[in-house]
């Protein structure tokens, strides 16, 4: 039983959630509003994705959020405002979600400093004030249907925005359990100095880490835009938690080398269904904001317990 609730415990959590939410309302268990679930999950699931490499290698990365505003308003601003053509103007949002990740690997391993907290609590500020100085806190609208199409657009009833989820967990998924850098970042977490004794090149697989990051903030910047048509510099406030919160209640140990991307996507799914179905029990969203901060206490202390007992064992 210890085994199969450490395994599955995410999706039996999933499970029991969507049951009691159906009993509850009977508008929860509908086509449409399953796809409005899978939708209103694809930003997190994919800032998850992101997070989650920092976490197998026990770090952590706050400025997902930020990164998504300025990746995005770069973007706005060189398509919108200056004429770049659209698909340039995706690869350049991209690009510089990629570039803040690299920056805070390159301080955490080139400038040392003690834990990727500080440098990616530093990231956060400079590019959100980067996100509100581009444009003078202005918002940017008018985007052209190339970069709208991630976000608002469906494959028959199901969101585009999820079909680019489930790929991205596929790649995901075979990149780190096929590959040798997908190997890595898990001995990383495992031990970090044991990992560096044998060979891995550690400062290059978190450089590689937190970029990865990066990229997934501006990828999940691509979806908001595609969704709202606007992109605003304060897009992506607070997200960083929710990601956090998508890969510990995925069953991802903040210790590190604990983790899946399967979890990873049922943690964002279940906070997705928890939000739809306290909407559509008219729970106000303060009392919402209360719920979601449970469930994040009871899945790091289900880690912490999972921790104990493995080194009892």
């Amino acid at each position: 039983m210890r085994y199969y609730l450490d395994k599955f415990g995410a999706v039996i959590g999933l499970v029991v959630l969507s049951a009691i939410l159906t009993f509850l309302s009977d508008r929860f268990l509908t086509l449409n509003n399953v796809m409005n679930i899978a939708r209103q999950s694809s930003i997190n699931a994919l800032l998850g994705l992101g997070m989650l490499l920092p976490i197998l290698t026990a770090g952590i990365d706050l400025s997902v959020g930020s990164i998504l505003a300025v990746s995005i308003m770069v973007m706005g601003v060189v398509v919108v405002n200056m004429g770049v053509p659209p698909l340039l103007g995706i690869l350049i949002c991209l690009a510089v979600g990629a570039f803040f990740g690299w920056l805070n690997g390159i301080m955490l391993t080139k400038l040392r400093l003690p834990h990727p907290f500080i440098s990616t609590l530093g990231t956060m500020n400079i590019a959100r004030g980067l996100a509100l100085i581009i444009t003078a806190a202005a918002p940017i609208a008018g985007f052209p249907y190339l970069i709208q199409y991630l976000g608002r657009e469906f494959v028959g009833p199901i969101p585009v925005s999820f079909v680019l989820v489930i790929v991205m967990y596929v790649i995901f998924h075979i990149f780190l359990t096929r590959t040798q850098t997908g190997r890595y970042i898990y001995a990383i977490g495992g031990n970090k100095e044991a990992a560096h004794l044998s060979g891995i090149n550690v400062n290059r697989v978190l450089i590689i880490v937190y970029s990865i990051s990066g990229f997934m903030a501006a990828l999940a910047g691509l979806v908001m835009v595609g969704r709202v048509n606007s992109a605003f510099p304060l897009a992506g406030l607070s997200y960083e938690l929710d990601a956090i919160a998508a890969v510990i209640i995925g069953g991802a140990s903040f210790f590190g080398g604990v983790g899946t991307v399967w979890g990873t996507l049922i943690g964002a799914m279940i906070i997705a269904v928890l939000r739809n179905g306290l909407n559509l029990l008219n729970v106000s969203a303060d009392f919402q904001m209360t719920v979601i901060g449970f469930v994040i206490i009871a899945a790091v202390y289900v880690d912490v317990l999972r921790q104990r007992r493995s080194k009892k064992d």
